[in-house]
């Protein structure tokens, strides 16, 4: 049997669809801003006199408190439901953006880019958005929800992407950067839309899983083998968007390619991933979700090899960001449909957040060493490979999870 918790049905005009359409928008608007970042890094270090490692470092802090705010975020959500979350997050994101061009030290920096943007993300990103779709929709339809989700997050990052490169060679990237706060206070508005921690809807009229408190369930999900893995797999993940976010421009305009192409190459990879995502939803409600991420760092460890090694043309770059693109967050449906999976949904928020927290510590290593390493070195080598090496972890790691509910779970039902 599965263990309930009491709801309160939503307001009839908070409808599934209107949820769902929301949501995307959310996601849309606070991935697209974020995934730009790799844009600021030659006109603000030039305009300060910093060297990337600078730029690199904030960013780095960013994922960081993005990763670790994520189970606080969760807990909240949880416990109050995602409208509040969400909209507090996107206050303090707009802040972040709207206060950098301000920065005029190293510090200054790393609160604006980094504690602002990084607690903000934590908010108003899509492992809330997550939470809500998981309790609002029945079992067949979380998957398709979530790959909905981090499409349209994909999409804000095609169309922000040379969004954002246009305005910062029209109006400069202090400008460019205050547009892009006022755009992500819309997402205030937005959050409204989703019901409190009680509601329900007709299609999902309970939350599943036992109310044993917050402690005992992230205690009972870390003694759960095929959790610890998955969490351990979600690292490598973050590792490797990040880095290529952030250092792909750099690394292509020193290799010769225009700033125009390097911008169209993030979009290209969300553009891709709009696709990727959407299918890897649809995909992880039909088949196993293991061997789904098993063949996506699989794929993506091969495909950064051949890039690697092979010279840096424009048609490399489109080829290599259109796969990356397909491989980007497909991720995610698969990781947040076994979170729920092992444990229900009473602390998917919560739970997802723990995950999403070592996907962000892997972000923020991806991030700072390639900054390091370049200056050091002159090069990006050795990250690329590092990648690589971390995606065929990642494929090992995935293979012996088991794909149903931890046994903590069913116990704590039982006994309910």
């Amino acid at each position: 049997m599965t263990t309930t918790t009491p709801t309160q049905p939503a307001p009839s005009w908070r409808t599934p669809a209107l949820i769902v359409v929301c949501g995307c928008l959310i996601s849309m608007l606070a991935f697209g801003p974020r995934s730009s970042v790799g844009l600021f890094i030659g006109p603000l270090s030039e305009t300060r006199g910093w060297g990337r490692d600078v730029f690199a470092l904030a960013i780095a802090i960013q994922n960081l408190l993005w990763g670790a705010g994520g189970p606080f975020a969760g807990a909240l959500t949880d416990r109050y439901g995602p409208a509040p979350v969400l909209a507090s997050g996107a206050v303090l994101y707009a802040a972040g953006l709207a206060l950098m061009p301000y920065a005029t030290t190293h510090i200054e920096l790393y609160l604006t880019a980094g504690v602002l943007i990084g607690l903000g993300l934590s908010g108003a990103s899509f492992g809330i958005i997550i939470a809500g779709f998981t309790r609002l929709l029945p079992p067949e339809k979380r998957s398709w929800s979530v790959g909905l989700a981090t499409a349209a997050g994909s999409l804000g990052q095609f169309l922000f992407a040379p969004l954002s490169q246009a305005f910062i060679a029209g109006f400069g990237w202090q400008t460019a950067l205050l547009l892009l706060a006022a755009s992500m206070l819309l997402a205030v508005g937005l959050a409204s839309v989703f019901p409190g921690p009680r509601a329900s809807t007709a299609s999902a009229p309970a939350v599943t899983g036992a109310d044993i408190g917050f402690v005992a369930a992230v205690r009972q999900a870390f003694q759960h083998r095929s959790y610890v893995l998955l969490v351990s797999g979600f690292f490598v993940c973050g590792f490797q968007l990040a880095f290529i976010t952030t250092h792909l421009p750099p690394y292509l305009t020193a290799a010769g390619i225009s700033p125009t192409l390097a911008a169209w190459a993030l979009a290209l990879i969300g553009l891709f991933n709009v696709i990727g995502s959407y299918s890897s939803g649809v995909l992880a409600g039909k088949v196993s979700k293991r061997y789904l991420l098993c063949a996506n760092y699989f794929s993506r460890g091969i495909a950064t090899a051949v890039f690697v090694l092979l010279p840096v043309t424009p048609v490399t770059v489109v080829a290599y960001s259109a796969v990356m693109g397909l491989l980007w967050l497909s991720t995610v449906p698969p990781t947040s449909g076994l979170v729920a999976l092992m444990f229900g949904t009473r602390y998917m928020g919560t739970l997802y957040g723990f995950a999403f927290f070592s996907h962000q510590v892997g972000g923020f290593l991806g991030v700072w060493l390639g900054g390091v390493l370049y200056e050091r070195t002159g090069s990006y080598d050795v990250v690329w490979w590092l990648g690589v090496a971390l995606a065929m972890f990642a494929t090992i790691v995935h293979w012996p999870i088991t794909e149903k509910p931890a046994p903590s779970l069913a116990a704590s039902e039982a006994k309910a």
